[in-house]
């Protein structure tokens, strides 16, 4: 009840500071001034928040083109592309990853992400040129978003899980982690760390 309060709250708060700022462009517009609008980051700052999102819209933030770098030691970096967009009438989001430099140069992989509301459940399938493949569970850490393989246990005792943890999100930025636990999730390793900015794309 105290979480839904304060969201409730929020929202007003957030649509009085927008039409606020709305009136001010009338206000300029109508005397003669000229200005430049970037409206996307205004009204997606008002969603920041997890508690702000239904979660089916737990995965937005990721839809667009991206530019993704990383470091590869020794002061060299990989870079690449990845375009996330929303397909079946919106209730689906497809990635496609591309590497376009780097030691992995050539590297491709898909995912598709879906929200189940009937197990109340982010899914996602990826698959990649290598033959790779994975099938992972979406869990909320905070304001994380995280995809999760299951536990997998071997025979010498240890239990594998892999993720992936989306953090540090802004309109046009974001830090992805691909990390790996040996231990049921206990303690993990970061294994690769993927810094993302948005594509600019000129009209």
């Amino acid at each position: 009840m105290i979480q839904y309060y304060y969201g409730k709250c929020f929202k007003i708060e957030a649509k009085k500071i927008i039409t606020e700022y709305l009136n001010k462009i009338i206000t300029m517009y109508k005397t003669g001034l000229t200005i430049v609008v970037m409206l996307f980051p205004l009204f997606s700052l008002a969603q920041t928040n997890i508690n702000e999102l239904d979660p089916e819209q737990y995965f937005d933030f990721w839809v667009g083109e991206w530019e993704v770098s990383w470091e590869e030691g020794e002061g060299d970096m990989g870079s690449g592309t990845n375009i996330v967009e929303k397909t079946l009438d919106g209730s689906v989001i497809q990635e496609n990853f591309r590497i376009l430099e780097g030691n992995n140069k050539g590297f491709k992989g898909t995912s598709i992400s879906v929200y189940q509301p009937r197990f109340d459940r982010w899914k996602q399938s990826w698959a990649d040129n290598t033959g790779g493949y994975f099938d992972f569970t979406g869990k909320i850490d905070g304001n994380k978003r995280i995809f999760q393989t299951e536990v997998v246990e071997m025979e010498d005792g240890r239990k594998l899980i892999q993720r992936m943890v989306f953090y540090d999100i802004t309109d046009n930025s974001m830090t992805w982690d691909w990390e790996a636990s040996e231990d049921g999730g206990d303690t993990w390793t970061l294994n690769w760390r993927i810094n993302y900015i948005r594509k600019i794309i000129d009209h």
